[in-house]
Order: structure tokens, then C-alpha cells, then sequence
């Protein structure tokens, strides 16, 4: 498959439309969440398509109340598979060894290995998808420039990325049209900047 050419083709394709013609390149698709911002479009264009895949969602722990019950709002309104991944240590545990530790700190990486690589790797060795669904977008992060709507991870997997040049404005419009939630008040304990990459897309 020549990426560079596939992405030219489904450049002007719609949310939908990409997520046929991903689906029909697949013996296992799944899409991965973490109820982030703008999460309600890639799950709600998914499920649209297919609504028993496989929604992959690795709980770190750290959510805020905002971010749970936007996540039970979602699970509920679209009927979703949800496979949920935890790590194997609770925070109460974490609180004790590691704290929260800062970007520059050396404990960053055990922190960051037990909160989300870890289940992450859990669940894609468990699930073996050979697609994968994520609501990647371009202007996100330097890395995130680099790829487009369609690109490989480093396992081989087939990442998609439905909404890869969607705007803010027309996330909004698309929430708005379907009727669904968003939520802002989010954090993510591993980034703390909201340019930095987090670890699962490199």
C-alpha cells in the first residue's frame, strides 16, 4: 500500500467515507479513546459505520469527575463496545512511589510507562488490530504534522485518522449536527502541556 498515494485519495473524502474504506481493509479494526475534547466525533462516526467495533479506552487513573461523566454520557448515547484498560497499579499506590511527576523529572518515564504505555501495549497485544481509529489532527503537535489521515504505527498497524485536517470550528459544527457532548475540563498527568506528544502515536 503507498500511503502517499492513498492519502491524496481520500484527502477530499468524508469522516464517513474514510472509515469505509478503512473498514474494508481490515480483519480487526478498533478505535481508541481517552474522552479527551472532540472525542464524541470520531467515536459517533465510528460507531455510525460499525457499532460493535471495539472501542479501546485506557483509563489512567487521572480523569477529572468532568471527564467520567462525559464518558459515561457518550458510552450510553452511542452504545458503545468499551474495553477498558487500567494500569496494574492504583493511584492511591502511585501517590506513595512516585507522586506526579514533573516533564523533567527521571521518574517521568516509569510514570508515564505504568499510566499509559503499559495498558495501552496490553490491549493492542490482546486486541492484534491491524486498523486503528484515532482522532488525530494536523496543528496538534509537530509529530502530528508529520503523518496525515492515513499512516503506519510502528508495530505495522494502519492508523486512521478520519479528522486529520478538521478544525476546532468544524468539530464544533459536527457536535453540534449530531447532537453530541463535548467536554474541555480534561488532564492528561503524562502531557501537561497540551503541545507535547504523549508516547502512543510515535
Amino acid at each position: 500500500m503507498n500511503l502517499e498515494t492513498v492519502n491524496a485519495e481520500l484527502k477530499n473524502k468524508s469522516p464517513k467515507e474514510i472509515i469505509v474504506w478503512a473498514l474494508l481493509q481490515a480483519n480487526k479494526a478498533v478505535v481508541t479513546t481517552n474522552f479527551r475534547p472532540y472525542e464524541g466525533a470520531i467515536l459517533h462516526a465510528v460507531a455510525s459505520v460499525k457499532n460493535s467495533i471495539d472501542v479501546i479506552w485506557c483509563d489512567t487513573g487521572y480523569n477529572t469527575p468532568q471527564t467520567y461523566k462525559h464518558a459515561e454520557e457518550l458510552i450510553e448515547k452511542l452504545q458503545l463496545n468499551i474495553q477498558l484498560y487500567v494500569p496494574k497499579q492504583t493511584v492511591a499506590h502511585r501517590n506513595i512511589t512516585l507522586g506526579l511527576p514533573t516533564v523533567d523529572d527521571p521518574k517521568h518515564a516509569v510514570f508515564t510507562e505504568q499510566v499509559k504505555l503499559e495498558p495501552f501495549k496490553r490491549a493492542m497485544k490482546e486486541h492484534k488490530p491491524d486498523v486503528w481509529f484515532t482522532n488525530l489532527r494536523k496543528g496538534q503537535t509537530a509529530f502530528r504534522d508529520s503523518i496525515d489521515i492515513v499512516s503506519k504505527s510502528k508495530d505495522g498497524v494502519l492508523k486512521v485518522s478520519p479528522f486529520y485536517h478538521w478544525s476546532d470550528e468544524k468539530l464544533d459544527t459536527y457536535l453540534e449536527e449530531h447532537q453530541l457532548p463535548n467536554e474541555f475540563k480534561y488532564f492528561d498527568p503524562t502531557k501537561v502541556e497540551s503541545n507535547r506528544e504523549c508516547g502512543l502515536h510515535i
